[in-house]
């Protein structure tokens, strides 16, 4: 019996729909910092995001290997190549994680209308990741069903607002609030590339549905190209209608800048509605994204790159122990992204910058630049990848050739969004990716151990394979 699989348009909609999570109900007031001219980031990163995603569907469509992103580096870069790729992928998502719950409690704050100081938004971050772990202790069955609903508790109210948004925009609200700062072009951009990337992240997603697509060589390129684009329009005037309607400084100190602005167009029990929505999408999604962490981590420990604790699961194959260790990483993280207190005492290492009315926006940054991060190093693994995939594939030169130049374009976003994620965020970034070789210093022996049982006459040296010979020691 042969299996229906999705068409072109039911694999665009999805891609548009994994983007289009709760990664974007916190940019407008992270965006108003910048100003509006914050476009110019917008247009940079949608074409970065859509060459990345290009490049993604490329290698997903002729990759042999399992394994995503870590598969795509193991081409280029050998085992060791996909270990950091999946290290700093599984480091990414959890962070993410952290930042989804910081968007939920920026919310809860403003359905509710209360004002809690940086430690009581800490506490309530890691409270509200403490739930949605212990929430998936029964498996993914429910959480990932109640997932695909929620998530439209954020798809439908940014719709609307990029719709009929325009009857309330004003373009005398939207000029006030262009450039605050008086940045320059290069600097706005610069300044809110990061925040801005990080709403595409998921797009490396796009191609892992090729087993389920009618003819993927076609079909996939094509819906990851429009889905992406279609997501970037749909963020780029989202945000840019919400500052045409919310004055730049009310929407630079809001915790939840899409309620503030339907509760503008209309009244503000509207706006506490939308505010409801989008509280328990991002908790829907961080259901997921919670369980999806913890796969993560056991389809990688399963495969020998992470510890094995992270393999033990219960008979409904819920990964609870790697849960409960990535939960207590995760609260680490909330604990030490708290921004300061009002009387400038630092409260956590990880926001450093000294700002007048700390709360939700400085956590959120933090926690976000440090995604973003770690998160471009498998992304720049695989772009760099695609040469070899192609060439093992045997990929007509001109196609590869093409294909090749957009993943150098990928990589050179990717490359720049680095450098203006921050000093901090590189930094501890930076550390966080090299701890990962130590790590892989402590499982690495079991890939020579398979090595030498399948070639007992022969050891690895470098690239290549030389006769084993006894040890002498004269």
């Amino acid at each position: 019996m042969s299996v229906k699989k999705m068409g072109v348009v039911q694999l665009t909609m999805l891609t548009a729909i994994n983007m289009l999570g709760s990664g974007i109900i916190l940019l407008p007031t992270k965006l108003a910092d910048v100003g509006n001219i914050s476009i110019v980031s917008w247009l940079i990163t949608a074409t970065g995001s859509i060459a990345l995603a290009w490049a993604f569907a490329c290698c997903g469509t002729i990759s042999n290997k399992p394994g995503g992103m870590g598969g795509y580096a193991e081409y280029a870069f050998g085992k060791a190549g996909n270990y950091i790729a999946n290290y700093t992928y599984g480091v990414a998502i959890v962070i993410g994680n952290v930042a989804i719950a910081i968007t939920a409690v920026g919310y809860i704050n403003g359905l509710f209308h209360i004002n809690p100081n940086p430690l009581q938004i800490g506490m309530m971050t890691i409270g509200l990741l403490w739930l949605t772990t212990i929430a998936n202790f029964g498996g993914a069955s429910i959480t990932g069903k109640l997932g695909g609903i929620t998530v439209w508790g954020v798809i439908a109210p940014v719709v609307v607002i990029s719709t009929i948004g325009w009857f309330w925009f004003d373009p005398k609200i939207y000029a006030a609030g262009w450039n605050p700062h008086h940045k320059t072009l290069l600097e706005a951009a610069g300044s809110s590339v990061a925040i801005t990337l990080w709403a595409f992240l998921g797009l490396e997603s796009a191609c892992a549905n090729c087993d389920a697509v009618d003819n993927p060589q076609k079909n996939v390129p094509i819906a990851v190209l429009f889905g992406t684009i279609g997501s970037a329009i749909i963020y780029i005037v989202s945000t840019n209608v919400i500052g045409g309607i919310v004055p730049n400084m009310q929407l630079a100190n809001s915790d939840a800048p899409f309620g503030l602005a339907f509760a503008m167009m209309f009244t503000p029990e509207v706006g506490n509605i939308i505010t409801g929505l989008m509280v328990i999408a991002c908790i829907g999604s961080l259901l997921g994204w919670q369980f999806t962490t913890a796969q993560v981590f056991k389809s990688a420990a399963d495969v020998g790159y992470f510890m094995k604790v992270f393999s033990k699961s219960t008979k409904s194959g819920t990964p609870i122990v790697g849960m409960i260790i990535l939960l207590f990483v995760q609260s680490i993280l909330s604990w030490f992204s708290i921004p300061l207190s009002k009387d400038g005492t630092r409260l956590g290492w990880l926001t450093q910058t000294d700002i007048s009315n700390p709360g939700v926006s400085a956590q959120f940054s933090a926690i976000v630049d440090l995604s973003v991060v770690t998160n471009l190093i498998p992304y720049i693994l695989s772009m760099a990848a695609l040469v070899t995939i192609q060439a093992i594939a045997h990929t007509p030169k001109h196609k590869a050739l093409i294909n090749n130049a957009i993943a150098l374009v990928g990589a050179a976003y990717s490359y720049y969004a680095l450098v203006n994620s921050g000093d901090q965020a590189l930094m501890y970034g930076g550390v966080a990716t090299i701890l990962g070789f130590t790590f892989y210093g402590a499982v690495s022996a079991r890939f020579v151990k398979d090595e030498q049982l399948l070639h007992p006459d022969h050891i690895i040296s470098g690239s290549e394979e030389v006769p084993a010979v006894p040890y002498d020691n004269k």
